[in-house]
Formats: C-alpha cells, sequence, structure tokens
C-alpha cells in the first residue's frame, strides 16, 4: 500500500494522470477475472500501469525469441501486476552468504575428468522428479529445493517417489539458522533433517505458505537423511558431473529477473 501512495502523490502533485492502452481494456479485464484480482479504485491504477508494462516487455521478447535471438519465451501468469523488485520480495526468501559451521567443515563434490558423461539427462522420465509445486508468498524457496533433492535421491535408491514436507522445515528448523517464510538455506535444512532423524510426507505435514508452530511428529518419519555433500560455488563442471551421475542438485538461482517471473519454455 506504500506503493501506492507515493505513486499517488506524484501524480497529484505533477497535475496528470496516468494513461492507459484503452485496447487492452478487454485483456486486462479477463486477466483480473483469471486471477481474481480485485484492487481499490487507487491500487487498480498503479496495478493497471505495471501490467501493461510486463504486458509490453513480454510481448516484445517472445517476438525476439520467435527470431532466434533468445532461446526461451515468456508468458502473463498471475504474477502480471508485479514490478520485478516487488515479486522478489514477495516470492523469494533465500540468505545467502551464510557461512556457517555447517558449510565450513562440510566436504566437496570434486569433478572426475576420466567419467564419460551423457549429452543429455533428464530425470523426469525416469520417476523419479515430483510434480512442480508452488511456495506462495512465503519465502520458503529454500525449503522446496532442499526437499526436491531429498525426494529425488530417495526415489533413486528404493523407487519410490514420495512428496516431501517443506512445511516441516519452515516451521521446525529455526534452530538450524532457517527463518521460515523469512528465508534460509539448503545446508541448514540438510542438517535439520538429519538432526531430526527425518522428515514427514506432505500429506501428514501439509503446506499451508504461513509460518506455524512447529508439529513435527517424529513417529510420521518418511524419509531419513544420513549425510550431504557441497558443491563449489561457480563449479559448473562439478555441477553437471553431478547431475548426471547423482541425481537431481539442491541449488539456488536468482530469480530477481523478468525472465524468471515470467518464464514459460524454452532453455534460459
Amino acid at each position: 500500500m506504500q506503493l501506492v501512495l507515493i505513486i499517488s502523490i506524484v501524480v497529484l502533485s505533477s497535475g496528470c494522470a496516468l494513461t492507459y492502452n484503452k485496447t487492452r481494456d478487454q485483456q486486462w479485464s479477463l486477466w483480473k477475472d483469471t486471477h481474481k484480482k480485485n484492487y481499490s479504485t487507487a491500487e487498480e491504477s498503479v496495478r493497471r500501469a505495471v501490467w501493461e508494462n510486463n504486458t509490453e516487455m513480454i510481448e516484445e521478447h517472445n517476438l525476439q525469441a520467435d527470431l532466434g535471438i533468445y532461446t526461451y519465451w515468456l508468458g502473463m501468469n498471475q504474477y502480471g501486476d508485479l514490478t520485478v523488485n516487488e515479486f522478489v520480495q514477495k516470492y523469494t526468501g533465500l540468505i545467502g552468504n551464510m557461512e556457517t559451521k555447517y558449510n565450513q567443515v562440510r566436504q566437496v563434490f570434486v569433478s572426475n575428468s576420466t567419467v564419460s558423461l551423457p549429452d543429455s539427462v533428464d530425470w523426469r522420465n525416469q520417476n523419479v522428479v515430483e510434480a512442480v509445486k508452488d511456495q506462495g508468498s512465503c519465502g520458503a524457496c529454500w525449503a522446496f529445493s532442499a526437499v526436491g533433492s531429498i525426494e529425488s535421491a530417495y526415489a533413486i535408491k528404493t523407487g519410490t517417489l514420495v512428496s516431501l514436507s517443506e512445511q516441516q522445515l519452515v516451521d521446525c528448523s529455526r534452530r538450524e539458522r532457517n527463518y521460515g517464510c523469512g528465508g534460509g538455506w539448503m545446508d541448514h535444512a540438510f542438517v535439520y533433517v538429519i538432526t531430526a532423524s527425518g522428515i514427514e510426507t506432505e500429506s501428514s505435514y501439509p503446506y499451508t505458505a504461513v509460518d506455524q508452530t512447529c508439529v513435527f511428529n517424529p513417529t510420521e518419519t518418511s524419509v531419513q537423511v544420513c549425510d550431504f555433500v557441497d558443491i563449489a560455488s561457480g563449479d559448473e563442471v562439478a555441477l553437471q558431473q553431478a547431475v548426471a551421475t547423482i541425481g537431481p542438485i539442491a541449488v539456488a538461482i536468482d530469480a530477481g529477473r523478468s525472465s524468471f517471473q515470467f518464464y514459460q519454455s524454452g532453455g534460459m
């Protein structure tokens, strides 16, 4: 609401008004209906302007992608009324550069130049990757990253793919210096699962996208983790080999770009 107030003051003091592309009126109404968006009169002015800017950016990008300038395409979605900065503040939660006792003593994966790697690997085809999940407006990307890699490691080892609980990490791993919806780090999540002697399934400890009191039930533990290994930051060769020979890896990516906010298809 602070953003709305500031922009309103600027508009009033300069004696002008926000203008829109009238040819997009129907498109705007359809988008609001699709994503169940309701605004006050003042807020709608701001959100319409942001949405139009994003729409034009997406169309321009896709024209260039069709010409081969880019290898990926963007698409309008439920985040269309947010600026990139707003999207990052609301939907991301990784706390970077968290050098702690956990990763200072952690073993680092080293690539082996004698290992022959396939041209491509898609672990989804082997039924060891869960369907895409939505963290909502909770900054729990760190928990989803950690859980995704645990799910896949367990599936590769046992042949059984089980959806595990991100909410348990959000609620219960503060002692390991994670902060729930306020952010965290994958290494700390792994340490928590090891210390807690396991993690529950999604069905027994479902995701709510808000911070809650920890209600972890050790008798409901589904998967245990005995250890984990880090990959050195920036070592793409090691990451490539780990993905090809071990399985899906927990990673953090830069989500502070419009290309991530509106990604639809293709290779980035």
